[in-house]
């Protein structure tokens, strides 16, 4: 019996810990990151901006996807996107769109030995896109989780999730 209290009472302090670790929406992190997660998606969505797409990943980022499997490194991860970009028509309207949804990202510090090294941020995205008639109709709403890594003083995406597409 003391045995299970002392148990229960080492998960509640664990829980209570995580659930302290995010930090605010008013703090410099999460709105540095939140301001990447914009721009990440801008790049992917709106601008086919494969080389800002470039600079936000590390050189063995890794993609996992729900749907579409694992990617291996960014160059891999950037090529279906650097070859739809040479396709689109620079005048049509962009065939789909990314739209955060309010009040579902979280950020996450990453510290070792007191010293911020990276940063775990989750969230809801979905995703709209062209109909036959060229509106945008509803797709796939989505969990992402991204992982930060600071890297000569710039933030950069190590790992990305992409998952409970529904």
């Amino acid at each position: 019996m003391y045995r299970t209290r002392n148990i229960m009472a080492l998960a509640l302090i664990g829980m209570t810990a995580m659930a302290n670790a995010q930090v605010g929406e008013d703090t410099e992190l999460y709105k540095t990151l939140k301001t990447k997660d914009s721009l990440l998606f801008d790049a992917a969505f709106n601008r086919c901006d494969t080389d800002t797409m470039a600079s936000l990943f590390t050189e063995d980022f890794e993609f996992y996807h729900d749907r579409g499997g694992f990617t291996d490194g960014r160059e891999e991860f950037l090529r279906p996107t650097r070859e739809n970009c040479e396709k689109r028509d620079p005048n049509a309207p962009q065939y789909s769109k990314r739209i955060l949804i309010e009040g579902s990202l979280e950020v996450y510090p990453l510290n070792k030995d007191g010293q911020l090294y990276g940063a775990i941020q989750h969230g809801v995205h979905r995703f709209e896109f062209l109909n036959d008639k060229n509106e945008y109709q509803k797709g796939d709403i989505a969990k992402f989780t991204h992982v930060w890594m600071l890297v000569n003083g710039e933030w950069k995406i190590k790992r990305e999730l992409s998952y409970d597409h529904h």
